[in-house]
This record gives C-alpha cells, sequence and structure tokens, in this order.
C-alpha cells in the first residue's frame, strides 16, 4: 500500500469500511507528514496532534457514523471550533475559543470526520497573507485566503479541507498548489459560525486532491447525496471555452492552458464551442468589487471601529472603501448581478458547463501577496458552482489548470463534468 497520507478521501474511505485500514492509523500517518513538512509549509493555525488522535480512537471504537468516517479534514481558522481557538487570521482574536462549531463543522464531526486542527487563513479572509508558503515552491504564495488548507492538501498532509469563498479564495490557492477546488452553488452549504464578510458572497467549499473526494465533503456537508461520483458520464459532455473580458490580463500560461484543455477534451469526444459571454457581463468585476468592499466593511464594523489599530493598513484601505461605496451604488451592483444571472441560460444555451482561466497565471513570487482574484470574481458574484481542475505547469515549473463552471444547482452535473474532463487533462 501507498503512504497512507497519500491516499485520497474516497480511497481511505473504502479501506476504512473494509476494515482494512482505521482512523488511528491514517490520522498517526497524516501527522508525521504534518510533523516532517510544517516548519516549511506553515499550513496549520492551531495543531493538537494528541487530540487528534484521541478523536480517531473515540471512532475506531464506535460504529460507522457517516460519509466522513474516519478521514482526517483540515479547518479554515475562519470557523467556529468549540475545542480549538478560532482567531479569523487576526490579532484581534488571539486565543478565542468560541463556545459551539459552525454548522459545517458540527456536520462534519457527526459523519466521522477527525478534525486535525486549523489551517492557516488570510485576515478575515480578505487580502492579508497569513504565515502559509506555496508547498510547491516555499518562495512562492499559496494563494489565498483558504492558503493553509490549500498548502496542506497539496502537501498531503490532509486528504481535504475547508475552504470559503469570497472572491477566489478557493479556486486561486486550488491553482496555485496544484488541487482540486470546488465552490459549490450559493448556499449550498451553511455559513452559521462562520466569521462573515459577505452575506452577498460567502460561499463554503472544499480543496482535496481529486474531484471525486471534493464532491464526498460537500455531500456530506450538505446531505446531497447525488453529488458524489458515481456512473460515468453517459456522454461526452459539450464544453463552452468562455475567454472572459478579463482575458487579456491573463499571463501566456493561462491562456495556454485554457486553449490545450479545449483541445484535449474535444479530443477526448467532447463538443467544445466558443462562448462569448453577454455584454452586461462585462461589468461584472466592478459590480463585485463594491458589493464585497460595502458588506465587507459592514461585516466588519466591529473590528473597524472598536480595534482599527490592529488592522493591517491594507484591510482597513479596503473597509475605508467600502464605507465610501454609497447603497445606491452597492444596490446597482446587485441589481446588474442579478440581471447576469438571468442571462445565464442563454449563456448555457448550447454547453452543459463553461471552462476559463482559474488565476491570471503561476503562483506569484513572495509571500507579500496572495495572488490577483480577477478570474474569480464574476463566477462567485453569479452564485454558480466552479471546480478548478490542475493538469499542467508554467514556465517557473508551478501549477496551472483551469475552472469547470456550471449553471446555479447544476453542482452534481459540473462536478461529473469536472471528474470527467480531470481524468482526460491529466
Amino acid at each position: 500500500m501507498k503512504d497512507l497520507n497519500t491516499l485520497g478521501a474516497v480511497e481511505a474511505a473504502k479501506l476504512i469500511a473494509a476494515k482494512k485500514l482505521n482512523a488511528e492509523k491514517l490520522t498517526r500517518a497524516c501527522l508525521e507528514r504534518i510533523a516532517a513538512r510544517e516548519a516549511d509549509v506553515r499550513a496549520w493555525e492551531h495543531l493538537d496532534p494528541d487530540y487528534a488522535i484521541e478523536q480517531a480512537r473515540q471512532i475506531d471504537r464506535g460504529p460507522d457514523r457517516g460519509l466522513l468516517h474516519g478521514l482526517p479534514i483540515g479547518v479554515k481558522d475562519l470557523f467556529d471550533t468549540a475545542d480549538m481557538p478560532s482567531c479569523y487570521g487576526s490579532p484581534i482574536y488571539t486565543g478565542h475559543r468560541p463556545v459551539a462549531d459552525a454548522a459545517s463543522v458540527a456536520v462534519a464531526r457527526s459523519a466521522g470526520a477527525v478534525i486535525i486542527g486549523k489551517t492557516v487563513t488570510t485576515e478575515f479572509a480578505m487580502f492579508n497573507p497569513g504565515k502559509t508558503a506555496n508547498p510547491r515552491n516555499p518562495a512562492h504564495t499559496p494563494g489565498g485566503s483558504s492558503s493553509g488548507s490549500a498548502a496542506a492538501v497539496a502537501d498531503c498532509m490532509v486528504p481535504f479541507a475547508f475552504g470559503t469563498q469570497t472572491a477566489g479564495s478557493i479556486i486561486r490557492p486550488a491553482a496555485y498548489c496544484g488541487v482540486v477546488g470546488y465552490k459549490p452553488s450559493f448556499g449550498t452549504v451553511s455559513r452559521a459560525g462562520v466569521k462573515l464578510l459577505s452575506d452577498n458572497l460567502d460561499t463554503v467549499g472544499v480543496l482535496a486532491r481529486n474531484v471525486p473526494d471534493a464532491a464526498l465533503f460537500v455531500a456530506a456537508l450538505s446531505g446531497r447525496v447525488n453529488l458524489m461520483i458515481g456512473k460515468p458520464l453517459a456522454k461526452p459532455p459539450r464544453i463552452g471555452l468562455c475567454r472572459t473580458y478579463e482575458w487579456e490580463q491573463a499571463q501566456p500560461e493561462a491562456q495556454a492552458a485554457l486553449e490545450e484543455a479545449a483541445h484535449t477534451l474535444a479530443r477526448g469526444g467532447a463538443k467544445v464551442i466558443d462562448v462569448t459571454l453577454p455584454v452586461r457581463f462585462a461589468g461584472l468585476v466592478a459590480a463585485h468589487m463594491d458589493v464585497l468592499n460595502f458588506d465587507g466593511a459592514r461585516a466588519l464594523a466591529y473590528e473597524w471601529i472598536c480595534h482599527r489599530e490592529r488592522l493591517s493598513p491594507r484591510l482597513a484601505e479596503v473597509l475605508q472603501a467600502g464605507m465610501q461605496c454609497s447603497a445606491q451604488r452597492f444596490d446597482a451592483s446587485l441589481a446588474t448581478a442579478r440581471g447576469c444571472r438571468d442571462m445565464l441560460d442563454e449563456v448555457f444555451a448550447d454547453c452543459d458547463v463553461l471552462i476559463a482561466p482559474s488565476a491570471p497565471g503561476e503562483a506569484p513570487a513572495g509571500l507579500e501577496s496572495t495572488g490577483n482574484p480577477l478570474f474569480n470574481r464574476i463566477w462567485t458574484l453569479l452564485h454558480v458552482p466552479c471546480v478548478h481542475v490542475p493538469f499542467t505547469t508554467g514556465p517557473n515549473g508551478l501549477p496551472v489548470g483551469v475552472q469547470v463552471i456550471g449553471p446555479v444547482r447544476s453542482d452534481a452535473e459540473t462536478l461529473a463534468i469536472a471528474d470527467w474532463a480531470h481524468r482526460h487533462l491529466a
């Protein structure tokens, strides 16, 4: 058997169900990997190995709990946990101990997950980076805000981990670290107990190493068992090649990856067509920024009013911009988003999914920035499901891939096509 920490979640779950593996052995293997690599990757905000092993032992002593039985997971430090600190990436909350788990964490525990620890998030899931480095090359950013989750999964410390996305916080770090990222349709997984940034945008999702694992995780959290990857596609999909209105800002490796994906998937039997978004979609990036800034300034009103001196200058600047955004401008941006969502049937009229860039290119050098979420903003605002699939590298040998995007609430179909695409591309 290969190293236990490299097992995928679906693969490990089958072994546990067959009594060929138990939660404690799998948890110990993950902890050993963390001990060997954490000094370089710095993916974790909180770890308690003894407690993780005790959780695993309790699971091994009891009956099967559900879809996540015995599987180790990382929890982004944006989620409340009753038995671990929740600091939200900010010194304001150092040592903060919530009295309850976030709803999705509680569901994961009840389904049998072993909580290994809390993964690093950027400050309140915005743009000020944490300590995490990219495990593919520690001189480069892992992306954000789900920095620790993406890095931990990419480095085989855990098979999957919680992420959240308000701009590009699942898809971008997945792209930079070379893992699968799945941002479900808006509202698929409960946000109760997750530090709020934008009531109109925040979405709970997952970082994993393959699409079936990502589907398993969100199926367990949402109660939607139909999300799990089952039978192969009955026929090759119809795929729309969508360069978006931001195409000129994509670096050569991102442009090449999208074109390569289109050609490879067409050779695999997919019907691939060019899709040009309606003209109104050209305003979605600006609309997203208005919504994020306006919502963020109000969600973090307590921190802004009472602890402004403990906010990073970068975050303070964003919150100041949000305070200056008028309600009329905010409402107009929401109206733009609604209008474009109403046009999605037209966009997907001749295709089942779109493929588009996941990030401007490879992970940028340095840890001072988490990169640009430009190619994620519109899809987050549109509330559609997105799945990043890695398959190639750029000029510096760092991962590059594409995102597969489906209509709102088409998550099962989008995941199935993303899995098909990932297998053909890989």
